[in-house]
C-alpha cells in the first residue's frame, strides 16, 4: 500500500508516514508551520504533504545553477504526470482524495518556468500572472484539502496566496537581487524614477535607484493589503479550525508590511523579520477574530467539488 493512501486511511502509521512532510514544513516555514499546527491532524498533514511538494518544485530550480535549471523543470513536469518519488506519489494520491484539478499544480509549474526562462516583469498585469501561478493556486488547491464546499470562497482563496507572494516580492527586493532576479515591474519602476533599472539587476543599488524601489514597494504593499482584505472574506467559508488556522497565516503573513511600513518600505536595509512576540500576538488576535464570527460547526466535508477556477476571468480584479 502506498504513502499517500496509508496517510488517507489514518492508523497508528499516519504520524510517522506524515513525518517527513511535517518536517520539512517545520525546517522551512515558521509562519506556516504555526498555523498548521492549529489545524485538525489529518488536514495537518495534507497541508504539510503540499507544502513539502511545493517547496520540492521551488528548491529544484532556485538551488540548480543556471545551466541546470531547465533540466530540473523538466524532471518535475515529468515527475507530476508519472510520479516515481515517494513525495510526487503521495501528492498525487492527495490531489485525487482531495479532487485537486490537475490545472493546479501544472500551473504551479509555469510559474516555475517564468523564473527558469527569466520572464521580464515588464507590467503589474505580468508580475499578478506570475502570483497567481506560484501562490493563487496553492490557495485553491488548499481549498480541496481543507474541505471548502462553497465556491464562491475559491476567488478569495486565490486572493490569499497571491496578497502573499506580493508579500514575499517585497521582503525579498535585496535577496532576489543578488540572484539577478527583479520582480518589480519596469513600468512601476519607470514612473518611480528609475526606468531601465532591470539592465542593472546585480550591480551596486544606487541612492536614486533605492528610492524607486522603495516606492514601488509601497506601492505593490498596499495592493497587498487590498488582497488580504479579499481573502479576509472568504474565510468564513472554513470550518472554525481551519479558519482560526488560515486566520493566522494571513496575519502573520501581512505583518511583513508592517514591518517594512516601519522602516519606510525600505527593502534594500535587508529582509524583514515579523519578531515571534508578534507572531504570538497575532494568534491571539486571530482566535478572538474567529469566535467573533460565531462561525457555524459542521461546515467542513472531506471530499469537496468544487469548479476549476482560471486566472484572470475567475480571479481578476482584486
Amino acid at each position: 500500500m502506498s504513502v499517500g493512501v496509508q496517510i488517507a486511511l489514518g492508523g497508528p502509521e499516519r504520524a510517522e508516514l506524515a513525518r517527513p512532510w511535517r518536517d520539512v514544513l517545520a525546517r522551512h516555514s515558521k509562519s506556516f508551520d504555526l498555523a498548521a499546527r492549529l489545524l485538525r491532524p489529518e488536514a495537518r498533514d495534507d497541508v504539510a504533504l503540499l507544502y513539502a511538494w511545493c517547496r520540492n518544485a521551488d528548491d529544484a530550480i532556485d538551488l540548480a545553477r543556471p545551466d541546470e535549471q531547465r533540466a530540473a523543470l523538466l524532471r518535475l513536469e515529468a515527475e507530476l504526470e508519472a510520479p516515481r518519488t515517494a513525495l510526487g506519489g503521495a501528492f498525487a494520491e492527495l490531489c485525487t482524495r482531495a479532487r485537486i484539478p490537475p490545472d493546479y499544480p501544472k500551473e504551479l509549474l509555469l510559474g516555475m518556468r517564468m523564473d527558469v526562462e527569466g520572464v521580464r516583469y515588464a507590467s503589474l498585469d505580468d508580475l499578478l500572472v506570475y502570483c497567481h501561478r506560484v501562490a493563487g493556486v496553492v490557495g485553491l488547491m488548499l481549498c480541496h484539502v481543507l474541505g471548502v464546499s462553497d465556491g464562491r470562497a475559491l476567488r478569495n482563496a486565490a486572493h490569499l496566496g497571491i496578497a502573499m507572494q506580493l508579500s514575499n516580492v517585497c521582503r525579498d527586493v535585496l535577496e532576489d537581487w543578488g540572484r539577478g532576479r527583479l520582480y518589480l515591474p519596469d513600468d512601476r519602476l519607470e514612473r518611480a524614477g528609475a526606468p531601465g533599472l532591470r539592465a542593472q539587476v546585480g550591480a551596486e543599488i544606487s541612492s536614486a535607484s533605492r528610492a524607486a524601489l522603495t516606492r514601488v514597494v509601497r506601492e505593490l504593499t498596499e495592493l497587498a493589503n487590498r488582497f488580504y482584505a479579499s481573502a479576509d472574506r472568504g474565510i468564513p467559508a472554513l470550518d472554525p479550525r481551519s479558519a482560526f488556522a488560515v486566520r493566522v497565516a494571513r496575519l502573520v503573513y501581512s505583518a511583513i508590511g508592517s514591518e517594512l511600513r516601519a522602516r519606510r518600505f525600505d527593502a534594500c536595509r535587508g529582509r524583514v523579520v515579523v519578531p515571534r512576540w508578534k507572531k504570538l500576538f497575532l494568534v491571539g488576535r486571530a482566535l478572538l477574530e474567529t469566535l467573533a464570527r460565531r462561525l457555524r460547526p459542521g461546515t467542513w466535508s472531506p471530499v469537496p467539488i468544487l469548479p476549476p477556477t482560471r486566472f484572470p476571468h475567475d480571479v481578476l480584479p482584486v
